[in-house]
């Protein structure tokens, strides 16, 4: 019973970590240096309550449900203090520390502590010792698996970050319920102050599982400027909506994807130019864009027959074709016959083989972290170009020119590299500042013979717009940048420094 017990323990643990790693993650971005830490942070503490192991005298069972009942606490609180650090205070980095730190060291005194009991007087003889020790720390790697699988599958999407927590905290309770019923007799007249105990950690973990989608919104709501009218935590990210005197905005992960006042100059850049000087325009494949705002423009082509839409969250189509503000803003493009919705990652979708698309409109988050650098890559663009017709364009969203400039003119150099033949231009958008574009082709695009058929009149990107927009100020005109590849992904390093010389 006590196997099944590290079992539990060594899953609650893992579990901590990937709360404090996707929170930290998602509040402060760069992911892979909040992973990094986090994991270097746990680890490191792990061994130091190893270590601190050797000091404890005394029972080694009254210890065992005293360090469970104050990781069940810590770990079930960790979600909110964090959230509660960086919605309050300058010093999350601290409260993550600490977080970590003391987590760390609660379970690294688990196994020790566990390992002395099995080998108490009247359980197992010395010579037994090693093979328990091994089973141990066999069914402590097997709950790192159960971990592992059941956050991003199941915790995150059903139950979010913050009540993940709280329930994983009671989870450790359960541990503690285990032993002062497995144990009693051991225990003796300790057993009532320890049921005590458990009862007053029980609450507040309990108010907090009941209680955690309103913490959430709280501290959510002090995140954005506006109201906060729809939060979602799908498999993959946290959706938010917000919304004010009529402007609706999208945010994935804390990051601003658009504000209905001003997403015509974002997406009429993006989809008008590819259109206007593709030789065909009947398939077109758009990736990313789940909110359907790239295929309403799309959509007012007459020559358009079918647009495929490969968005890699379910979560977002389904918003933007069941929300009623976010369904007018798309005028309910998901709905048209013609759109086929393909929930697939990016790149996975390129890399099967497929017919070609006359027009290829690439929507995609920024390339702020490891996975989407990927898609901004030299590969990623040459299996794009493999995609395209005779006559086929491409429109990439390239991220500012100004904020970011090395990122933007190494994603041109990307695609020049990938033999896109890129025509860079960009667009003040006020929502998001100076935002960069580039329209290419298997062939060089003609910037001239960017020509709007009647029914297709955009308030902001006519010929003359687009001409104005292919000029760049000294600022942020061209420079030498790197070719960003899956190996060497330039572009994040590019994204990350650009952006961090204006906050």
């Amino acid at each position: 019973m006590l196997l099944a017990a590290v079992l539990v323990v060594a899953t609650c643990g893992i579990l901590y970590e990937l709360v404090v790693g996707t929170l930290a993650s998602y509040l402060l971005g760069n992911s892979a240096l909040h992973f990094s830490l986090t994991i270097g942070g746990f680890m490191t503490a792990m061994g130091l309550g190893s270590w601190a192991a050797r000091a404890v005298r005394g029972d080694a069972l009254v210890w065992f449900v005293g360090v469970e009942l104050a990781v069940g606490l810590l770990g079930g609180m960790s979600a909110a203090v964090l959230y509660a650090a960086f919605t309050y205070t300058p010093f999350v980095h601290l409260a993550m520390g600490a977080v970590i730190l003391g987590i760390g060291a609660l379970v690294g005194l688990e196994i020790p502590l566990v390992t002395r009991l099995l080998g108490g007087p009247g359980r197992i003889s010395a010579s037994e010792l090693k093979d328990t020790v091994a089973g141990v720390l066999a069914v402590d790697y097997l709950g790192a698996l159960v971990a592992s699988l059941a956050f991003p599958f199941v915790l995150l999407p059903v139950l979010g970050v913050v009540r993940t927590a709280f329930v994983t905290g009671f989870v450790n309770l359960v541990v503690v319920v285990f032993c002062l019923r497995a144990f009693r007799r051991e225990l003796g007249q300790r057993r009532r102050a320890l049921w005590a105990a458990t009862a007053l950690v029980a609450l507040p973990l309990a108010a907090g599982a009941v209680g955690a989608d309103k913490l959430a919104s709280v501290f959510e709501a002090k995140l954005y400027r506006d109201p906060v009218v729809y939060a979602e935590q799908s498999t993959y990210q946290r959706i938010v909506l917000t919304a004010s005197g009529g402007d609706l905005r999208l945010y994935l992960d804390g990051g601003l994807q658009f504000s209905t006042k001003d997403e015509h100059r974002y997406h009429e850049a993006l989809v008008h130019p590819p259109m206007a000087l593709a030789q065909r325009r009947e398939r077109v494949l758009v990736l990313g864009g789940g909110d359907g705002l790239a295929v309403r423009e799309i959509l007012g082509w007459p020559e358009v027959r079918s647009v495929t839409l490969v968005d890699l969250d379910p979560a977002v189509t389904r918003l933007a074709r069941a929300h009623a503000a976010l369904r007018e803003a798309n005028e309910g493009a998901l709905e048209d016959p013609r759109v086929e919705i393909i929930h697939d990652d990016a790149g996975a979708f390129l890399a099967r083989p497929g017919d070609p698309y006359d027009v290829v409109i690439v929507d995609l988050p920024d390339p702020n972290h490891e996975s989407l650098a990927k898609l901004y890559s030299r590969p990623f663009y040459e299996r794009l170009r493999g995609r395209l017709g005779v006559g086929g364009t491409v429109a990439v969203q390239s991220t500012s020119p100004t904020f970011a400039r090395e990122a933007y003119w190494s994603i041109v150099a990307t695609a020049e590299a990938a033999g896109l033949h890129p025509e860079p231009y960009h667009l003040y958008v006020p929502s998001f500042g100076d935002w960069g574009f580039f329209v290419g082709s298997t062939h060089a695009v003609r910037p001239g013979r960017y020509r709007l058929p009647p029914a297709v009149a955009p308030r902001v990107m006519t010929p003359a717009a687009f001409r104005t927009a292919r000029f760049f100020d000294g600022d942020a005109s061209r420079i030498p940048v790197e070719v960003s590849t899956l190996d060497d992904p330039a572009v994040l390093r590019y994204y990350q420094q650009g952006w961090a010389r204006w906050e």
